[in-house]
């Protein structure tokens, strides 16, 4: 090989382990760091409208690792999750992976599937809504957006004759609407609940997600599968997801809790936005941080 050779050739292995390099460091940082996501919905406006890219920080609650794959052929999903900078908060904006595919009468985890919702209520928290607006038992805070919520209320008081929409968990036993709703228990890890044939109705598909069992009533008594229960214990922290505007959004009003294993990170930053339709830079959208 003569010298001109040798020289195109260490350049070539030159570019690449460059090559290499910045592939595993865009993979690093994706499944350790961040993740971009465009958002197509107007469901979290004023805070996050259609056409806006954001940037998602894994590190609250931390980088989420699966043990294995075979959740994609219908087996129970395994995740490990390393220690991020702070747990999850009210108001947290989270993106994480639906909990539902074709239908809603089981928890999957659809990981082609991603929605950006504001978290509510936490492990611990007793939630509810009152007169439109979300609150949780003994804690005084602002939840997602008053005003939409406000608002909300006096549409379907003042200017609808429409009734307001049933919610979860869509049972006789729960009457429950998007404005009047709970109290509802979130539960979290090492939470052990009693069960009755009631309240099984809003915790029967989280229990059936992490059993993988199915779960029934039969004569006034609970079963999980073929083994009849008092009481579960939780293997799984719950989050009540909702969206800024109210008025449209898919969220945990209408299928119910959210189990941590679904959670990617945290929504921190819009990093670009363009106007949908005609691809318009948004500057007043650029680098804007959501709160």
């Amino acid at each position: 090989m003569n010298g001109v050779m040798r020289k195109v050739y260490k350049n070539v292995i030159y570019v690449f382990k460059l090559i290499v390099i910045a592939v595993l460091l865009a993979v690093c940082l994706r499944t350790f760091f961040f993740a971009s996501y465009k958002i197509p919905s107007y469901s979290m406006l004023p805070a996050i409208t259609g056409g806006d890219y954001i940037l998602v920080n894994k590190w609250i609650p931390g980088p989420r690792l699966f043990k294995k794959l075979h959740f994609a052929d219908g087996e129970k999903v395994e995740t490990k999750r390393l220690p991020g900078l702070r747990s999850i908060r009210r108001n947290d904006v989270l993106v994480f992976n639906f909990p539902y595919k074709e239908t809603r009468d089981r928890m999957v985890f659809d990981r082609n599937m991603y929605y950006v919702k504001r978290c509510v209520a936490i492990p611990g928290d007793t939630f509810y809504i009152e007169k439109g607006v979300y609150k949780v038992k003994n804690n005084p805070d602002t939840l997602g957006s008053y005003r939409n919520q406000a608002d909300n209320w006096i549409r379907f008081n003042k200017e609808s004759s429409d009734p307001a929409d049933e919610s979860f968990p869509f049972d006789p036993a729960y009457p429950w609407n998007i404005l009047d709703f709970g109290p509802l228990y979130i539960p979290g890890k090492g939470d052990r609940l009693s069960l009755d044939n009631t309240n099984i109705k809003l915790y029967e598909k989280l229990i059936a997600y992490e059993t993988f069992k199915d779960i029934s009533v039969r004569d006034g008594n609970v079963y999980i599968g073929d083994e009849r229960v008092s009481s579960y214990t939780f293997e799984n922290n719950y989050y009540f997801m909702t969206g800024d505007y109210v008025f449209d959004s898919q969220d945990s009003r209408y299928w119910g809790l959210l189990p941590e294993d679904h959670i990617v990170g945290k929504a921190g930053l819009i990093w670009q936005s363009r106007e949908p339709g005609t691809d318009k830079f948004r500057w007043d959208r650029f680098l804007k941080r959501i709160t």
